[in-house]
């Protein structure tokens, strides 16, 4: 380890601030952080994150927060299960035990944060646990849980707030940086994996692979067609709010393409970004614009930047593929359980196999510029959008291929982990994403009755 580092505390989106720490003087500082998550290839493990959308029982409602059936009511309740409540100001916002947490989006979004394992099939039993508990306690709150990747009724002015300073600051920077940022916040849910490097070079490869393959994943997981019980005309509208929320901070980044991209490269671009917040014991200042390059040159009344500030900002950026002490992929919508497994066993397939990562890489070869535009087109046309003269759905069968013969040869989790690939496969040969089997059902035996589609898209 390079003489002087400065070890890193483990980021934890919970905010739980450690008690002290040195200050960050130098730009090579934030860089080691990166080189800190490099692991072994027989370390690399496969996390899942993924976000349900809760509606009061019998009602299109957003669940409370408050009262004896709200969201702080069920987070105390998971203590049966061996979690403790997590409070901020005396206030529950997530409930955590041995590494897992259960926490909420601004808008009431309730997340797992599972623990990393080598193969799916953990997973796998991790996510059916989590959701039969969900289903034991909506029962007994009346609440209805769904995957789907956007609230399909109401507004952002209906949302329950999450009472978390941390919302407060991002409600207030992100109502004014883009068009939907509010809906992000509010009314949107994804299903996210999250996975290992074994240096610079093996980064740079996963990152630049993913984001050239990530407008093909938003096509097979599109599934967010309504907004306000209405049509959109789009199959992922999450991906269509990701796009106006912030310009700075969202979408496929054309620095990550960069020929001398990599720790630093990505350093480079997280510090010109402004920060939105900065977290101290006494709640959440203002940065009033302040870039991280500038409050770690001068400081922030009278404030200097740590390891812990540098954490926090990174998870105040959105790109498609986000870099921290692990690849995050981004660009899912929320969908079924079934759908939720899919997700990581693609990414895993593709990641953790040298030929499929080289050969997924190569699958859209396109200027970065139609990369972006190619992001809009599935979002509205799921598989039926076209890369010049090849069709989504053509691409989508390949990569589900490639992630299929990259899992065969991850010996160590058996040979029955490409089932989790199933539902792709389906998906493909049929020609339809999730999102166009949901109005589909709406224009058929729902007659036109988006109410119909709560159950349809219920996980818990």
């Amino acid at each position: 380890m390079v003489a002087g580092l400065i070890t890193f505390a483990r980021h934890m989106s919970l905010d739980n601030r450690p008690q002290e720490q040195e200050p960050l003087t130098r730009v090579d500082q934030l860089v080691d952080f990166f080189r800190q998550g490099e692991k072994p290839a027989d370390q690399h493990r496969v996390g899942m994150e993924h976000e349900k959308i809760g509606l009061t029982a019998g009602t299109v409602d957003p669940v409370a927060y408050g009262g004896p059936h709200g969201i702080e009511e069920l987070l105390r309740r998971w203590e049966r299960f061996g979690y403790e409540p997590f409070l901020e100001n005396g206030k529950p916002i997530a409930a955590t035990k041995q590494g897992l947490s259960i926490s909420l989006e601004p808008g009431g979004q309730l997340e797992l944060s599972g623990l990393p394992f080598h193969c799916c099939n953990d997973l796998a039993r991790e996510l059916q646990r989590h959701l039969a508990r969900m289903r034991a306690l909506g029962a007994e709150l009346g609440h209805v849980w769904l995957g789907t990747g956007y609230r399909p009724f109401g507004t952002p002015n209906d949302a329950r707030w999450v009472p978390k300073g941390r919302y407060g600051r991002m409600r207030e920077h992100l109502s004014r940086s883009g068009r939907y940022g509010l809906d992000m916040m509010a009314m949107t849910a994804t299903v996210q994996a999250s996975f290992d490097y074994a240096d610079e070079a093996d980064m740079v490869r996963k990152v630049q692979m993913a984001l050239r393959v990530s407008p093909l994943v938003t096509a097979l997981f599109a599934n967010s067609p309504l907004r306000e019980g209405r049509k959109t005309g789009a199959l992922s509208f999450r991906t269509l709010v990701w796009r106006e929320v912030d310009p700075l901070r969202c979408g496929i980044r054309p620095e990550f393409f960069a020929p001398d991209f990599g720790y630093a490269g990505y350093a480079a671009w997280a510090l010109d970004i402004p920060m939105i917040f900065l977290r101290r014991d006494h709640g959440y200042l203002d940065p009033r614009g302040l870039t991280f390059r500038q409050f770690l040159a001068a400081g922030l009344e009278g404030q200097r930047a740590t390891a812990s500030d540098w954490e926090d900002h990174l998870t105040t950026l959105f790109p498609e593929v986000r870099l921290k002490r692990v690849v995050e992929m981004r660009g899912a919508d929320m969908g079924t359980a079934a759908m939720c497994l899919a997700l990581p066993a693609i990414w895993k397939g593709l990641l953790y196999t040298r030929e499929a990562l080289e050969a997924a890489a190569q699958l859209v070869p396109v200027p970065v510029v139609e990369l972006i535009a190619l992001q809009e087109s599935v979002a509205r046309q799921g598989l039926k959008a076209r890369v010049g003269d090849r069709s989504v759905a053509e691409l989508c069968r390949e990569l589900v291929e490639l992630a299929a013969g990259g899992l065969r040869q991850q010996e160590r989790c058996g040979p029955d982990e490409g089932q989790f690939l199933e539902p792709l496969r389906d998906l493909v040969a049929r020609g339809t994403t999730p999102a166009e089997d949901a109005l589909r059902r709406l224009d058929g035996e729902l007659r036109g009755d988006p109410l119909g589609l709560i159950d349809y898209w219920r996980i818990a």
